[in-house]
Protein backbone atom coordinates (compact mmCIF):
# COMPACT_ATOMS: atom_id res chain seq x y z
CA UNK A 1 0.00 0.00 0.00
CA UNK A 2 2.42 2.65 0.27
CA UNK A 3 4.50 4.17 3.49
CA UNK A 4 2.52 5.60 6.38
CA UNK A 5 3.56 7.92 9.19
CA UNK A 6 2.98 6.61 12.60
CA UNK A 7 2.43 9.47 15.26
CA UNK A 8 3.39 9.09 18.98
CA UNK A 9 2.34 11.43 21.57
CA UNK A 10 4.34 11.61 24.48
CA UNK A 11 4.34 13.51 27.54
CA UNK A 12 7.25 16.16 26.81
CA UNK A 13 7.31 15.07 23.08
CA UNK A 14 5.24 14.42 19.76
CA UNK A 15 7.47 12.16 17.70
CA UNK A 16 6.08 10.73 13.95
CA UNK A 17 7.87 8.65 11.69
CA UNK A 18 7.90 7.45 8.04
CA UNK A 19 7.26 3.44 8.04
CA UNK A 20 7.51 1.23 5.53
CA UNK A 21 5.36 -2.11 4.89
CA UNK A 22 8.34 -3.95 6.87
CA UNK A 23 7.74 -1.95 10.18
CA UNK A 24 10.84 -0.19 9.14
CA UNK A 25 11.22 3.43 10.36
CA UNK A 26 12.57 5.83 7.89
CA UNK A 27 13.15 8.69 8.85
CA UNK A 28 11.43 11.10 12.10
CA UNK A 29 10.87 14.53 13.30
CA UNK A 30 9.71 15.21 16.71
CA UNK A 31 8.72 18.71 18.21
CA UNK A 32 7.83 19.59 22.15
CA UNK A 33 4.47 18.21 23.45
CA UNK A 34 2.52 21.41 23.99
CA UNK A 35 -0.01 22.21 27.25
CA UNK A 36 -2.91 23.09 25.25
CA UNK A 37 -4.78 20.92 23.57
CA UNK A 38 -5.15 22.98 20.35
CA UNK A 39 -1.70 23.68 20.21
CA UNK A 40 -1.22 19.52 20.06
CA UNK A 41 -3.19 19.11 16.86
CA UNK A 42 -1.14 21.73 15.31
CA UNK A 43 2.09 20.30 16.56
CA UNK A 44 0.99 16.83 15.68
CA UNK A 45 0.68 18.40 11.74
CA UNK A 46 4.19 20.21 12.47
CA UNK A 47 5.66 16.56 13.27
CA UNK A 48 4.10 15.08 10.37
CA UNK A 49 4.81 17.94 7.76
CA UNK A 50 8.34 17.49 8.83
CA UNK A 51 8.82 13.31 8.99
CA UNK A 52 6.99 13.62 5.33
CA UNK A 53 9.64 15.74 3.33
CA UNK A 54 10.95 13.16 0.22
CA UNK A 55 8.87 10.77 0.94
CA UNK A 56 5.15 9.83 -0.92
CA UNK A 57 2.42 9.03 2.29
CA UNK A 58 -0.60 7.41 1.77
CA UNK A 59 -1.64 7.83 5.73
CA UNK A 60 -0.89 9.00 9.07
CA UNK A 61 -2.01 6.76 12.51
CA UNK A 62 -2.15 8.35 15.67
CA UNK A 63 -1.25 6.69 18.62
CA UNK A 64 -3.21 8.67 21.27
CA UNK A 65 -3.85 7.70 25.42
CA UNK A 66 -6.88 7.51 26.48
CA UNK A 67 -10.52 5.95 25.34
CA UNK A 68 -11.16 6.21 20.97
CA UNK A 69 -14.17 5.74 19.66
CA UNK A 70 -14.29 2.71 17.08
CA UNK A 71 -14.04 4.44 14.07
CA UNK A 72 -11.00 5.38 14.48
CA UNK A 73 -11.94 9.38 14.50
CA UNK A 74 -12.50 10.58 17.85
CA UNK A 75 -10.21 10.51 21.25
CA UNK A 76 -13.76 10.34 24.27
CA UNK A 77 -11.36 11.20 26.86
CA UNK A 78 -7.70 11.39 27.08
CA UNK A 79 -6.41 11.39 30.73
CA UNK A 80 -3.72 13.95 30.47
CA UNK A 81 -4.88 16.01 27.65
CA UNK A 82 -7.86 18.23 28.03
CA UNK A 83 -9.86 16.10 25.32
CA UNK A 84 -12.87 15.34 25.51
CA UNK A 85 -15.03 14.22 22.41
CA UNK A 86 -12.35 15.64 20.68
CA UNK A 87 -12.69 14.82 16.81
CA UNK A 88 -9.01 14.58 16.33
CA UNK A 89 -9.17 12.86 12.79
CA UNK A 90 -10.79 15.81 11.03
CA UNK A 91 -8.31 18.33 12.54
CA UNK A 92 -5.68 16.58 11.55
CA UNK A 93 -6.74 15.63 7.98
CA UNK A 94 -7.44 19.11 7.52
CA UNK A 95 -4.02 20.49 8.60
CA UNK A 96 -2.08 18.05 6.64
CA UNK A 97 -4.09 16.39 3.47
CA UNK A 98 -3.99 12.84 4.68
CA UNK A 99 -6.41 10.35 5.62
CA UNK A 100 -5.79 10.17 9.17
CA UNK A 101 -6.91 7.58 11.73
CA UNK A 102 -6.65 7.76 15.41
CA UNK A 103 -5.88 5.04 17.73
CA UNK A 104 -5.44 4.41 21.19
CA UNK A 105 -1.62 4.49 22.36
CA UNK A 106 -1.55 1.30 23.79
CA UNK A 107 -3.04 -0.44 20.99
CA UNK A 108 -1.10 0.75 18.43
CA UNK A 109 1.81 -0.13 20.22
CA UNK A 110 0.31 -4.26 20.98
CA UNK A 111 -0.31 -4.16 16.96
CA UNK A 112 3.39 -3.15 16.61
CA UNK A 113 4.71 -6.24 18.65
CA UNK A 114 2.00 -8.26 17.30
CA UNK A 115 3.31 -7.71 13.56
CA UNK A 116 6.86 -6.66 13.50
CA UNK A 117 8.22 -7.52 16.94
CA UNK A 118 7.57 -10.14 19.90
CA UNK A 119 4.55 -11.13 18.70
CA UNK A 120 5.70 -12.75 15.15
CA UNK A 121 4.47 -15.52 14.58
CA UNK A 122 1.38 -15.74 16.84
CA UNK A 123 -2.20 -15.46 16.29
CA UNK A 124 -3.58 -14.87 19.56
CA UNK A 125 -1.63 -12.29 21.57
CA UNK A 126 -2.37 -10.30 24.56
CA UNK A 127 -0.05 -7.01 24.81
CA UNK A 128 0.77 -5.74 28.74
CA UNK A 129 2.87 -2.74 28.89
CA UNK A 130 4.16 -2.17 32.56
CA UNK A 131 5.28 1.48 32.78
CA UNK A 132 4.19 4.14 34.99
CA UNK A 133 0.84 2.59 34.86
CA UNK A 134 -0.66 -0.36 32.91
CA UNK A 135 -2.02 -0.58 29.47
CA UNK A 136 -2.61 -3.47 27.07
CA UNK A 137 -3.95 -4.88 24.08
CA UNK A 138 -5.70 -8.14 22.52
CA UNK A 139 -4.84 -9.63 19.11
CA UNK A 140 -7.04 -12.67 18.55
CA UNK A 141 -6.83 -13.89 15.19
CA UNK A 142 -4.82 -11.73 13.86
CA UNK A 143 -7.45 -8.88 14.96
CA UNK A 144 -6.75 -6.38 17.11
CA UNK A 145 -9.96 -6.41 19.04
CA UNK A 146 -11.70 -3.07 20.85
CA UNK A 147 -14.39 -4.54 21.82
CA UNK A 148 -18.16 -2.64 20.74
CA UNK A 149 -17.38 0.95 21.86
CA UNK A 150 -13.95 0.82 20.97
CA UNK A 151 -12.31 0.80 24.31
CA UNK A 152 -11.37 -2.51 25.37
CA UNK A 153 -8.11 -3.64 26.50
CA UNK A 154 -8.13 -0.83 29.79
CA UNK A 155 -5.85 -3.92 31.60
CA UNK A 156 -4.76 -1.58 33.69
CA UNK A 157 -8.40 -0.63 35.80
CA UNK A 158 -9.37 -4.47 35.98
CA UNK A 159 -10.26 -4.49 39.90
CA UNK A 160 -7.79 -6.49 41.89
CA UNK A 161 -8.40 -5.95 45.19
CA UNK A 162 -12.38 -4.78 46.16
CA UNK A 163 -11.86 -1.75 47.96
CA UNK A 164 -8.06 -1.51 47.74
CA UNK A 165 -5.68 1.37 47.03
CA UNK A 166 -7.24 4.60 45.43
CA UNK A 167 -6.78 4.93 41.94
CA UNK A 168 -6.12 8.25 39.54
CA UNK A 169 -8.79 7.14 37.70
CA UNK A 170 -11.46 7.29 40.67
CA UNK A 171 -11.88 3.51 41.51
CA UNK A 172 -9.98 1.58 43.93
CA UNK A 173 -7.93 -1.30 43.46
CA UNK A 174 -7.04 -0.94 39.90
CA UNK A 175 -4.76 -3.68 38.57
CA UNK A 176 -2.22 -0.69 37.74
CA UNK A 177 -1.99 0.67 41.74
CA UNK A 178 -0.14 -3.34 41.97
CA UNK A 179 1.61 -4.16 38.96
CA UNK A 180 3.53 -0.89 37.53
CA UNK A 181 6.55 1.42 37.88
CA UNK A 182 4.11 3.40 40.86
CA UNK A 183 3.71 0.34 42.36
CA UNK A 184 7.06 -1.04 42.36
CA UNK A 185 8.65 2.34 43.94
CA UNK A 186 5.86 2.14 46.57
CA UNK A 187 6.74 -0.92 47.69
CA UNK A 188 10.44 -0.17 48.20
CA UNK A 189 9.51 2.81 50.11
CA UNK A 190 7.27 0.46 52.06
CA UNK A 191 10.34 -1.93 52.91
CA UNK A 192 13.02 0.38 53.07
CA UNK A 193 11.19 2.55 55.88
CA UNK A 194 10.40 -0.60 58.12
CA UNK A 195 13.08 -2.45 57.71
CA UNK A 196 16.31 -0.09 56.63
CA UNK A 197 19.54 -2.42 57.50
CA UNK A 198 17.86 -4.43 54.43
CA UNK A 199 18.25 -1.33 51.89
CA UNK A 200 21.69 0.04 52.63
CA UNK A 201 22.54 -0.57 48.98
CA UNK A 202 18.89 1.21 47.61
CA UNK A 203 19.60 4.05 50.11
CA UNK A 204 22.62 5.18 49.15
CA UNK A 205 21.51 5.28 45.38
CA UNK A 206 18.88 8.22 46.21
CA UNK A 207 19.23 10.61 49.16
CA UNK A 208 19.60 8.04 52.13
CA UNK A 209 15.80 8.38 52.90
CA UNK A 210 12.87 6.05 51.63
CA UNK A 211 11.22 9.18 50.38
CA UNK A 212 14.67 9.82 47.74
CA UNK A 213 13.90 5.88 46.36
CA UNK A 214 13.41 6.63 42.63
CA UNK A 215 12.49 3.39 39.97
CA UNK A 216 16.49 3.66 38.44
CA UNK A 217 18.02 3.17 42.04
CA UNK A 218 15.50 0.52 42.55
CA UNK A 219 16.91 -1.63 39.10
CA UNK A 220 20.71 -0.59 40.19
CA UNK A 221 20.56 -2.02 43.93
CA UNK A 222 18.42 -5.09 42.50
CA UNK A 223 21.15 -5.91 40.23
CA UNK A 224 23.53 -5.46 43.25
CA UNK A 225 21.34 -8.11 45.43
CA UNK A 226 19.69 -5.06 47.50
CA UNK A 227 17.07 -7.58 49.41
CA UNK A 228 14.06 -4.47 49.28
CA UNK A 229 14.67 -3.92 45.69
CA UNK A 230 14.63 -7.88 44.68
CA UNK A 231 11.65 -8.05 47.26
CA UNK A 232 10.01 -5.44 45.45
CA UNK A 233 10.09 -6.61 41.99
CA UNK A 234 9.16 -9.78 43.35
CA UNK A 235 6.50 -8.13 44.95
CA UNK A 236 5.15 -6.37 41.60
CA UNK A 237 6.05 -9.73 39.76
CA UNK A 238 3.46 -11.43 41.98
CA UNK A 239 0.43 -9.03 41.31
CA UNK A 240 1.35 -8.99 37.64
CA UNK A 241 1.31 -12.84 37.09
CA UNK A 242 -1.94 -13.20 38.82
CA UNK A 243 -3.08 -10.86 36.33
CA UNK A 244 -1.50 -12.36 33.26
CA UNK A 245 -3.04 -15.58 34.89
CA UNK A 246 -6.64 -14.06 34.57
CA UNK A 247 -6.42 -12.77 31.43
CA UNK A 248 -5.30 -16.59 30.43
CA UNK A 249 -8.67 -17.71 31.37
CA UNK A 250 -10.35 -15.01 29.19
CA UNK A 251 -8.36 -14.66 25.86
CA UNK A 252 -6.47 -18.18 25.71
CA UNK A 253 -3.43 -16.72 24.12
CA UNK A 254 -0.80 -18.85 22.58
CA UNK A 255 1.74 -15.79 24.05
CA UNK A 256 1.92 -12.64 26.40
CA UNK A 257 4.15 -9.96 25.31
CA UNK A 258 5.50 -7.40 28.37
CA UNK A 259 6.37 -4.18 26.94
CA UNK A 260 6.66 -0.77 28.46
CA UNK A 261 10.01 0.72 31.05
CA UNK A 262 9.59 -1.94 33.08
CA UNK A 263 10.46 -5.04 30.42
CA UNK A 264 13.49 -3.01 29.46
CA UNK A 265 14.65 -4.92 32.94
CA UNK A 266 14.71 -8.63 31.22
CA UNK A 267 14.87 -11.61 33.42
CA UNK A 268 14.87 -9.24 36.68
CA UNK A 269 11.37 -8.68 35.75
CA UNK A 270 10.11 -11.26 33.28
CA UNK A 271 11.04 -14.76 35.43
CA UNK A 272 9.18 -13.65 38.61
CA UNK A 273 6.33 -12.84 36.14
CA UNK A 274 6.20 -16.06 34.16
CA UNK A 275 6.75 -17.99 37.61
CA UNK A 276 3.75 -15.87 39.05
CA UNK A 277 1.48 -16.64 36.11
CA UNK A 278 2.12 -20.40 36.15
CA UNK A 279 1.59 -20.45 39.70
CA UNK A 280 -2.01 -18.94 39.68
CA UNK A 281 -3.11 -20.23 36.43
CA UNK A 282 -5.92 -22.74 36.84
CA UNK A 283 -4.87 -26.52 35.67
CA UNK A 284 -0.87 -24.65 34.88
CA UNK A 285 0.36 -27.85 35.95
CA UNK A 286 -1.43 -29.91 33.28
CA UNK A 287 -2.40 -27.29 30.08
CA UNK A 288 -0.37 -25.59 27.90
CA UNK A 289 0.71 -23.09 29.00
CA UNK A 290 1.61 -19.20 27.26
CA UNK A 291 4.41 -17.84 26.46
CA UNK A 292 5.77 -14.93 28.33
CA UNK A 293 7.97 -13.03 26.17
CA UNK A 294 9.71 -9.39 26.37
CA UNK A 295 8.54 -6.76 23.74
CA UNK A 296 11.42 -5.86 21.02
CA UNK A 297 10.37 -2.69 19.63
CA UNK A 298 10.79 -0.58 22.82
CA UNK A 299 9.98 2.81 22.43
CA UNK A 300 9.27 2.55 18.88
CA UNK A 301 6.28 0.06 19.24
CA UNK A 302 3.45 2.77 19.39
CA UNK A 303 4.67 4.86 16.30
CA UNK A 304 5.60 1.71 14.00
CA UNK A 305 1.98 0.24 15.23
CA UNK A 306 0.14 3.52 15.00
CA UNK A 307 1.88 3.73 10.85
CA UNK A 308 0.27 -0.16 10.67
CA UNK A 309 -2.91 0.35 11.68
CA UNK A 310 -3.47 3.39 9.09
CA UNK A 311 -2.81 1.18 5.95
CA UNK A 312 -5.22 -1.53 7.66
CA UNK A 313 -8.39 -0.97 5.67
CA UNK A 314 -10.28 -2.48 8.81
CA UNK A 315 -7.83 -4.81 11.50
CA UNK A 316 -10.47 -4.00 14.21
CA UNK A 317 -13.30 -6.30 16.06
Amino acid sequence: MGLTIGVDIGGTKIAAGVVDEEGNILSTHKVPTPTTPEAIVDAIATAVEGARVGHEIVGVGIGAAGYVNRQRSTVYFAPNIDWRQEPLKEKVEARVGLPVVVENDANAAAWGEYKFGGGKGHRNVICITLGTGLGGGIIIGNKLRRGHFGVAAEFGHIRMVPDGLLCGCGSQGCWEQYASGRALVRYAKQRANATPERAEVLLALGDGTPDGIEGKHISVAARQGCPVAVDSYRELARWAGAGLADLASLFDPSAFIVGGGLSDEGDLVLDPIRKSYKRWLVGGNWRPVADVIAAQLGNKAGLVGAADLAREPDPIM
